[in-house]
């Protein structure tokens, strides 16, 4: 090669980012890696050697995915979730209201094959139809990414390794158990597969064969897809015949600091507060507990809530999308709107809100950790120190709040 040649490619290779010069050697690395961690740890997932090698056959790392952190990389990219930062444009008409017609058509459709559903696992169809139609448009988006690549990636140069990881080891164990072939593994970028978007893990455990053909189908399969939903709520705790929660007028005099999960009371207690119910779900059993729910504190409309609704949450850990969840379903029978309504909120983002964290923490305060996310514990630590103060708590942050919290 001539010398300015060498010169050029020199200088070129300066100007790569050292993520883009190191790429042949982490992808050798990677080959690496996957015989002399992913096989043995495989093996004693009893995974095949053959289903193994058909798994990693041309397979290289995905450098289009988010989240990576590979040596000389800039610092991944933080995944944004909107339920998290301004909660009213999460839940809003325009979101609602193509999955409200598509879901009224959906429960004709699959009717007996809810009835079935409905029958074994005490879940409401409603609630299993907003699932599938909050996750896939009702299977109408589907996964493009093959989930060995995705989590093998992730779980080698993901900046949540030890996440992803145990997904890449429980997808292989489907292709060895559920005998998939691997065409069909196709999942989100995070390795959410199917039409109930379940991670590895979530399939092996609560993934079922509705339809009776022998397959755990929840790609192709809509009976299938409907069962394994249900399935996974009853075995997190879903009490049959208790409704998920209602809208409530919530007067000063009932504190936002009162929210949480952790934070029970009998029906009649918040009835008797002032909680003003939009619907009887809940008021027709007044001896059982309720739970206060201001998903925008001060800032947006309340809520009580059953047991139920956390159980919506062990499918994604966000207030926003349990209520979404719930909301929908109600409004498959009624064009009955969230009558509250949701402040703008701007001027922070979550970098913002972890120093808030950290200061509220510091005063001894349970921010529920320093994640950046305005959870149930921040809210009610941002109430209380509101209240420390001297202030109405709104318990929840906006941009003045969020630069003297602490202080």
């Amino acid at each position: 090669m001539p010398a300015f040649a060498i010169a050029l490619l020199a200088l070129v290779c300066l100007a790569l980012p050292a993520a883009a010069q190191n790429r042949p050697a982490l992808e050798q690395e990677f080959r690496s890696w996957l015989e002399a961690k992913v096989w043995p740890d495989a093996q004693k997932a009893k995974v095949s050697r053959p289903t193994f090698e058909a798994a990693f056959t041309g397979i290289a790392l995905d450098w289009t995915l988010p989240d990576l952190a590979a040596p000389g990389a800039p610092p991944a990219r933080e995944q944004r979730q909107p339920e998290f930062q301004t909660p009213g444009r999460y839940i809003t008409e325009d979101k609602l209201a193509p999955l409200i017609s598509g879901g009224r058509t959906q429960l004709k459709k699959w009717k007996q094959t809810l009835d079935a559903v409905e029958r074994q696992y005490g879940v409401p169809r409603e609630i299993i139809v907003a699932i599938w139609g909050r996750e896939t448009g009702y299977g109408a988006v589907k996964p493009n990414k093959n989930a060995i690549r995705s989590l093998a990636t992730l779980g080698f140069i993901g900046a949540r390794k030890n996440y992803f990881y145990p997904e890449l080891i429980a997808a292989l164990q489907i292709l060895e158990g559920d005998h998939l072939p691997l065409s069909e593994l196709q999942s989100s970028w995070a390795g959410a597969m199917g039409q109930p978007q379940f991670l590895p893990s979530k399939f092996l455990r609560y993934a079922v064969d509705q339809n009776g053909d022998g397959k755990r189908d929840i790609w192709n399969s809509v009976p299938d897809t409907l069962g394994s939903i249900a399935h996974y709520l009853k075995a997190h705790g879903w009490v049959a015949g208790r409704h998920w929660g209602t809208e409530i007028g919530a007067p000063a005099g009932l504190s936002c600091t009162y929210e949480g999960p952790d934070k029970p009371r009998p029906v009649s207690d918040w009835l008797a507060m002032g909680a003003q119910p939009r619907t009887k779900v809940l008021s027709s059993a007044p001896h059982l507990n309720g739970h206060l729910l201001m998903p925008a504190g001060r800032h947006g409309p309340a809520f009580l809530v059953s047991e139920n609704f956390y159980v919506l949450k062990s499918y994604n850990e966000s207030d926003m999308y349990a209520l979404f969840i719930g909301h929908l379903a109600d409004r498959y029978d009624s064009n009955a709107k969230i009558a509250g309504g949701w402040d703008q909120l701007s001027g922070f983002n979550r970098s913002d809100v972890r120093v808030m964290q950290q200061r509220l923490e510091r005063l001894g305060l349970d921010a529920g950790g320093t994640d950046g996310l305005v959870g149930f514990r921040t809210r009610v630590a941002i109430g209380t120190w509101q209240m420390s103060k001297g202030e109405t708590p709104t318990c929840f942050p906006d941009a003045a709040l969020v630069s003297r919290a602490g202080r």
